[in-house]
């Protein structure tokens, strides 16, 4: 099958596009820089605030994975929403079979945090332009470059002793990078599962702290974590953002999220793509090695 991997040149795009070759698939890779672009499959320019560029990607192309997200911005919540509704457009007029999107864990019943109600407008918007969209909902994902992984590692490599806010108490189902790949290569080719939604996580449901110190046992550090009711999100991510390279504004979107218990509720997608999920442990080595194998991991 053609695809189009938007985002692939990302934490997960590189993967999926990688991936989706071995499987035996035509990847086109969508990128704003194709003469720069060196990870797997054909480059081809496309801009999501440019809808003409989005129609010429799309040509040909069967079915599309949409990887696009704008946390550094501060106005992600507005980027976001007016990229996705381009792309659901150009993907309609191109007549594909399926969208795949990467989305956010979350109960709807709770005071879900602005990134992930902005990750629940942009499956709205994508599926209502007509197109079918297959959605995954993923929470933390294990994997070097990952975010939310780097965040935890800087931290204990970083901070023996941390004051922290109260999440660290809030619990999340983390994923293995390679875990996740294989169930968005895995749903693009099975007919039923056009129009729905999957939860996915890992075997282990934790809280932060559990996380932490689990990362810098991994990391051959001891760490001391006290929790305190007094740092505000603002606060918090401003604390993150000076002592871990991720931005103020990214700080602030994972800081509110945070505060978001992100467990499976309905496991389902074992059913469709059966495999042996990788433990936490496991997949923070993994990530650890290939961290240090490709330079990232400097400190």
């Amino acid at each position: 099958m053609r695809v189009l991997v938007t985002g692939a040149s990302g934490f997960i795009g590189a993967r999926l596009g990688a991936e989706l070759v071995r499987a035996g698939h035509d990847v086109r890779a969508m990128t704003r820089n194709p003469e720069r672009y060196a990870a797997t499959g054909t480059p081809v320019f496309g801009d999501v605030s440019d809808p003409d560029s989005l129609r010429a990607a799309l040509d040909g192309v069967e079915a599309a994975y949409y990887l696009v997200h704008s946390l550094d911005a501060v106005d992600f919540v507005r980027r976001d929403a007016g990229a996705a509704l381009a792309f659901g457009r150009a993907a309609r007029g191109a007549d594909l079979r399926r969208v795949v999107y990467l989305g956010g864990l979350g109960n709807d019943a709770d005071q879900l945090s602005a990134h992930l109600r902005s990750r629940r407008e942009v499956e709205r918007l994508l599926t209502a332009t007509g197109v079918p969209v297959t959605v995954l909902r993923a929470g933390i994902v294990l994997g070097a470059g990952g975010l939310s992984f780097e965040l935890m590692r800087q931290l204990v490599v970083r901070l023996p002793v941390m004051v922290t806010p109260r999440w660290v108490k809030t619990r999340s189902q983390p994923i293995a990078v390679t875990d996740v790949v294989a169930y968005l290569v895995g749903v693009l080719t099975a007919d039923e599962a056009a129009g729905q939604t999957y939860e996915v996580g890992g075997p282990e449901v934790l809280a932060y702290r559990e996380m932490l110190v689990r990362v810098a046992r991994a990391v051959h550090r001891r760490l001391y974590v006290w929790p305190v009711p007094l740092l505000t999100p603002r606060l918090s991510s401003a604390w993150l953002a000076l002592v871990t390279d991720v931005t103020v504004p990214a700080a602030r979107a994972l800081i509110d999220s945070m505060t978001n218990e992100v467990i499976v509720s309905d496991p389902a997608i074992q059913q469709l793509v059966p495999r042996d999920l990788l433990g936490f442990d496991d997949a923070v080595r993994l990530a650890l090695e290939e961290g240090r194998g490709d330079g990232r991991h400097r400190g």
